[in-house]
């Protein structure tokens, strides 16, 4: 079915999530976590060390499924290096990590650029919310030159608070005016998923990022190999 052609979606907007969502997961945050801990390392033991504390295998470059980094925040993830890192406070520590991210190379799940012109030449409106801080994340948008796609960029530390809480979810429909019942969340984890139900959105689930189809399905509506399936999807909600 071709979408520009007479079909109303049933839906007013998409949410994404960023990494493992618009962003394959894998590959973009393996070679940032390798990069970063053997910067902040003394010596390869103390990298290994560091990954461990973050569940990341320097030698594998893999990530444990309880990795901060998958889902958590910035706050996060510096809390968990701090008992090798004696000498950061938190809050430096966060800002290094913030720093760090921002800089970091993303791959795209999808040709982006043109499945958000696509889904924005449905009338629908479009955003983002990240367990990342919102500063990096805008620049990852913009090194890819999709910021101008969306009308909410947000990060747990823009006010809304963290998914799984409903916050920046609730804070998107509010912002452009929308009912949550016609948004749907769209992410790759379990937090994605959780704060997208907590608001009364729709949910679609992707497998870019870290977690299998079995772990999503009892909160996805939809479970898409990847973002590029959203049109099909969109498709089948018409009138």
């Amino acid at each position: 079915m071709d979408l520009t052609q007479g079909t109303t979606p049933l839906l007013d907007g998409l949410l994404f999530d960023k990494d493992g969502t618009l962003f394959d997961f894998k590959t973009s945050w393996g070679r940032w976590a390798t990069g970063f801990l053997a910067e902040m390392a003394t010596d390869a033991d103390h990298a290994r060390r560091l990954g461990r504390a973050i569940g990341f295998d320097a030698d594998t470059c893999q990530f444990r499924p309880d990795s901060p980094v998958i889902a958590a925040t910035a706050a996060d993830i510096a809390a968990a290096l701090g008992p090798e890192l004696p000498g950061w406070t938190l809050r430096a520590l966060t800002g290094r990590i913030d720093q760090a991210t921002g800089a970091a190379p993303m791959t795209e799940a999808v040709p982006l650029r043109p499945l958000l012109t696509r889904l924005r030449d449905l009338g629908l409106a479009l955003g983002v919310a990240t367990n990342d801080s919102e500063a990096p994340a805008r620049q990852h948008l913009a090194a890819h030159g999709i910021t101008d796609c969306f009308d909410f960029i947000a990060g747990y530390d823009s006010g809304h608070g963290a998914k799984p809480g409903p916050g920046m979810c609730l804070a998107f429909a509010r912002a452009l005016h929308l009912d949550p019942a016609r948004v749907a969340m769209v992410g790759d984890s379990r937090h994605d998923l959780m704060a997208g139900r907590g608001a009364g959105m729709r949910t679609v689930a992707v497998l870019t990022g870290m977690a299998g189809a079995e772990e999503l399905l009892p909160l996805a509506d939809v479970i898409l190999p990847d973002i590029g399936g959203l049109p099909e999807w969109l498709a089948g909600l018409c009138d």
